[in-house]
C-alpha cells in the first residue's frame, strides 16, 4: 500500500481521495495487492499520507462500493476474496492520469459550494487593475529591493489604523507583521514561541489546516469540545491546566458557527493571564455578521497582553493574494522581527503595496460592507432553497455570522459518502466529521454560499438533491 501512498501528486486538480481511489484499485487489477490481503486501517493510511480521515473514508467507500473492497469490521478491510470475473480483461494501468506537468493545473471556476472563498464574482476587478497598475508605474529602484519580512510598511499602518476603528484592536504598526495567510502566521508563531510537546488547546472540532500545521511544529494539540457557546473553557481546564498555547476562532467557530460568548472569554483570557499561556486568535472572516451586535475581537478585551490576533486577506478579497497578519503583544515584537527575518524574505511588495493602497483609498471599507449586504442575500436563499430541496431531510442551522452554512443529515448517514457522491455529480461541499480529532460532532455539510448568486440558489439546492437526496432518504429512520 506505500507505493500507492507515495505516488499521491499534492499540486493535482483531481481530489486526493479520488487519486487514493484510482491507486488502489490499479493496485488490485495488476496484483499488487492480492485477494483477501488487509488494507491499512482509515487511519493509519491518513496518518501515512497527512490527510484526514475523511479522505481515505471516501476513497474506501468508492472501492466498497463497486466491490473492489470488502469491510468485516474489527477484522478490517481486505481486498475482495473473489476478483477473478470482475479482473477478466481489465486493463493493468490506473485510470487516473497525471497531467504533464503538475505545477500547471488548469484554472477552473468554483464549483458550488466550495469552502474558503470569498464573491469571486463580485470583486472590483476593474478598480483593482487600475491599482495595480499605478503602483507598477510607481515602482522605484528602491522598491525592487528585498521586501521587509516583516511587511511593507503602509500596509502595516493600514492594517493597524484598520483594526483598530473596525475590530476594536489596538496596536501599533511595528506591532503588525504581514505573512502569507494565516498559515504563514501560525508558522511565524511556531518558529517564535511554540517548543516540540508544548500543549495546544485545540476547538474540537477545528481548521484542519492549522491542526495539520501544529502538529508538524511539534506541538502536542489537546482538543477541547465546542458547544454553543464556543470552546468549553472550563473542559480545557481539566484537560491540560498548564497548556502554553490556545487556539480559538471566537467570532465564528470554524467549522461549527457558534461565537464564544463573553463569559468564557473573560475566563479563557483570566487563565491565560495566569498561567503566562498564549492565546492565537484567528479572526478569519469575523468582518462579517448578519444579525445582532457581533461581539467584539477576543484582542480588543486583551488586558494583560497575551493574545496574538491573526487575520487574512484570503476570504475578505481573493485567495491569490496568499497575504494575512499578525498582531503580537508589544513584549514579543523583538523575537517575531527576528524570526520573521530567519523565516522567508518577504511577501512580494507590489502586491502588499496595492492592498495598502485599497485600503487608505477607501475601497476596502466600502467592499467589506458591500459584501455584508450580498451575503446576507445569498446566504438567506440558499437557506431557503436547501429547505425546499430537502425538507427535513437536511437540517441548516443558521449561525448570525460567517461564510458558510452548517447542514445536518437525517439518519446514519455518513457525510464522507455525501461529500463523495456530490464531487462527482459537480458540487463541493466539505464533510464535518473529519475535522474532529476524535470524531465526535456528529456528520454534518459545510456549504459555502458566497459564490451562489440568489437567482441560482434554487438550482444550486437541486443539483445537490439530485446528487444526495436519495441516499438521504434511504439513510432516514423508519426508511426500509
Amino acid at each position: 500500500m506505500s507505493g500507492v501512498a507515495t505516488a499521491l501528486h499534492r499540486r493535482s486538480p483531481v481530489p486526493v481521495y479520488r487519486q487514493l481511489y484510482h491507486r488502489t484499485r490499479a493496485a488490485i487489477a495488476s496484483g499488487q495487492l492480492r485477494s483477501g490481503e488487509r488494507l491499512p486501517s482509515t487511519r493509519s493510511l491518513a496518518a501515512q499520507l497527512g490527510a484526514a480521515r475523511g479522505t481515505v473514508d471516501a476513497a474506501y467507500a468508492m472501492l466498497a462500493a463497486e466491490g473492489w473492497i470488502v469491510a468485516r469490521g474489527p477484522a478490517g478491510t481486505i481486498v475482495a476474496p473473489d476478483l477473478a470475473g470482475k479482473l477478466r480483461g481489465w486493463p493493468l494501468t490506473s485510470t487516473f492520469t497525471q497531467p504533464a506537468s503538475i505545477g500547471l493545473a488548469a484554472e477552473m471556476p468554483p464549483r458550488p459550494f466550495r469552502m474558503g472563498l470569498p464573491a469571486l464574482d463580485s470583486f472590483p476587478r476593474k478598480l483593482w487593475s487600475r491599482l495595480v497598475a499605478r503602483e507598477a508605474r510607481a515602482l522605484s529602484s528602491a522598491g525592487m529591493v528585498n521586501p521587509d519580512p516583516a511587511g511593507y510598511g503602509k500596509l502595516r499602518e493600514s492594517i493597524a489604523a484598520y483594526l483598530a476603528i473596525a475590530r476594536g484592536v489596538s496596536c501599533t504598526p511595528r506591532q503588525v507583521f504581514v505573512t502569507a495567510g494565516y498559515q504563514g502566521a501560525l508558522s511565524l508563531v511556531a518558529r517564535t514561541l511554540i517548543e516540540r510537546g508544548d500543549q495546544v488547546w485545540f476547538e474540537n472540532p477545528g481548521y484542519h489546516l492549522a491542526r495539520q500545521g501544529l502538529t508538524e511544529g511539534g506541538a502536542r494539540l489537546i482538543p477541547v469540545p465546542v458547544d454553543d457557546e464556543g470552546m468549553r473553557i472550563a473542559d480545557g481546564l481539566a484537560r491540560a491546566p498548564r497548556a502554553r498555547f490556545v487556539v480559538v476562532t471566537p467570532s465564528h467557530q470554524c467549522p461549527l458557527g457558534v461565537a464564544l460568548s463573553l463569559p468564557r472569554r473573560l475566563a479563557l483570557l483570566s487563565w491565560a493571564a495566569e498561567a503566562g499561556a498564549w492565546i492565537i486568535e484567528d479572526d478569519y472572516d469575523g468582518e462579517f455578521h448578519y444579525s445582532g451586535r457581533p461581539l467584539p475581537a477576543l484582542k480588543s478585551l486583551d488586558r494583560t497582553d497575551v493574545v496574538l490576533y491573526a487575520g487574512s486577506f484570503s476570504k475578505v478579497l481573493f485567495p491569490a493574494l496568499r497575504l494575512g497578519y499578525l498582531v503580537v503583544p508589544n513584549r514579543l515584537v523583538q523575537s517575531f522581527t527576528r524570526a520573521s527575518h530567519s523565516l522567508h524574505a518577504g511577501n512580494a511588495r507590489l502586491e502588499q503595496a496595492v492592498v495598502a493602497r485599497f485600503m487608505i483609498e477607501g475601497h476596502f471599507a466600502r467592499h467589506l460592507k458591500r459584501m455584508r449586504g450580498l451575503y446576507a442575500a445569498r446566504r438567506a436563499a440558499l437557506a431557503d432553497a436547501l429547505t425546499a430541496a430537502f425538507g427535513d431531510h437536511l437540517r441548516v442551522a443558521l449561525q448570525s455570522g460567517g461564510m458558510h452554512l452548517l447542514a445536518r443529515p437525517l439518519g446514519g448517514v455518513r457525510d464522507t459518502m455525501l461529500v463523495q457522491l456530490a464531487d462527482m455529480q459537480g458540487s463541493a461541499p466539505t464533510a464535518l466529521s473529519p475535522l474532529s480529532i476524535d470524531g465526535d460532532c456528529g456528520q454534518g455539510l459545510l456549504l459555502s454560499f458566497t459564490n451562489i448568486p440568489q437567482e441560482h440558489a434554487a438550482d444550486a439546492a437541486r443539483a445537490l438533491q439530485r446528487a444526495i437526496g436519495n441516499h438521504l432518504v434511504a439513510a432516514a429512520p423508519g426508511t426500509r
